[in-house]
């Protein structure tokens, strides 16, 4: 019944046209009796809101809005390798969405524009989200948290470093999957690891910085001189943190990447130069991209909960959904956790004498 209207679900679920209205707008305060009324006659009768008059003024959109990093996602798109953590973000908060009637709208955010206030404010304003998702490096940008405080809008962050009270907080442990992956590479027989980076705005590159350095630490280790470089994500970045590695003669035997796209490039300058891996440098990375699975030989690598994280998101942002399919753990600082796993494969393997 495609022309049903909020009419007909009111007088199918026995319910008041304002009580529809409060169990379609995700208010909390409704009997669990009258959501699933509701919801069922909603589901039966085929019905979807009229999005234009839910954007009358005064009122809240069924919008959850995510703002992703401008400048690396243009880099991704140009390169032609794609973008696998938006749309795995994409993926994580549609399913939720969808579950609540609700939208999804993703917007590009220039966190160093000189505009940043002015642009944020005038799309908070025009489209009125239920709520926004903040990924990194907008997570801990001071001018978005600001904005969207004064504009009074419910936000969930990814991955925050700092003030993890504020808004929902979604997360995974990536210093302790940092750690694991520094010491599977261990456990192999690697002494002599190299490290690279991400940038520096974000807050992951510096947590994956901290668990190999931990990881190394605990073991009695010690980090090489030059052994770590600075690198930005991109697969451009691990060809030329290998091409310094090598130009030093550094003689590591494995590199850890803060990325996949980063260590997809360290692979491939390795095997430029002649060597084998993992017979000569095995080479692990983080994210679990689908590039990792197909490289040649396939990508050791830590698996990033992202489309968990972004559903974990979504659910602290629409009223009545926190509750369903809690997560299995909460950090010290309050975060919900999503779970990783290290995904081993054909890129590491023991130190050949």
């Amino acid at each position: 019944m495609s022309g049903a209207t909020i009419y007909d679900v009111a007088a199918a679920s026995g319910a008041s046209i304002k009580s529809v209205s409060r169990v379609l707008n995700g208010e909390a305060n409704v009997s669990t009796a009258l959501r699933e009324r509701v919801l069922a006659a909603v589901e039966s009768l085929g019905y979807r809101r009229n999005m234009s008059a839910r954007g009358l003024a005064g009122a809240t959109s069924s919008i959850i809005a995510a703002l992703v990093d401008a400048q690396l996602t243009i880099e991704h798109w140009r390169s032609g390798r794609g973008n696998d953590y938006l749309s795995r973000l994409e993926m994580g908060v549609l399913m939720e969405v969808r579950r609540a009637d609700h939208h999804l709208m993703v917007e590009l955010i220039d966190h160093a524009s000189p505009n940043l206030r002015r642009d944020l404010s005038a799309l908070l304003a025009s489209v009125r989200p239920r709520g926004v998702i903040l990924t990194p490096p907008n997570s801990d940008h001071p001018i978005v948290l600001e904005t969207l405080e004064e504009a009074g809008v419910a936000y969930a962050r990814i991955g925050p470093e700092r003030n993890l009270s504020q808004g929902v907080c979604v997360a995974m442990d990536e210093r302790q999957a940092a750690f694991d992956m520094t010491k599977h590479l261990i456990e192999l027989g690697h002494r002599r690891i190299g490290f690279v980076t991400g940038p520096i705005a974000y807050a992951a590159s510096q947590r994956r910085l901290e668990g190999f350095r931990n990881a190394m630490a605990d073991h009695g280790l010690p980090i090489m001189e030059g052994s770590v470089a600075q690198g930005d994500f991109t697969f451009q970045s691990g060809l030329a943190a290998i091409a310094g590695f090598l130009d030093r003669n550094l003689p590591l035997t494995a590199v850890f990447a803060s990325n996949d796209d980063t260590a997809l490039g360290v692979l491939q300058g390795a095997a430029a130069r002649g060597l084998r891996t993992p017979q000569d440098l095995s080479i692990a990375g983080f994210d679990d991209t689908p590039g990792a699975m197909f490289a040649t030989p396939s990508l050791t690598t830590i698996r990033q909960p992202v489309t968990e994280m972004a559903a974990l998101a979504a659910r602290g942002l629409i009223p009545g959904y926190q509750d369903k399919d809690a997560p299995a753990s909460v950090s010290p600082g309050g975060c919900l956790l999503a779970p990783y796993a290290l995904v081993v494969r054909n890129s590491t393997g023991a130190v050949t004498p």
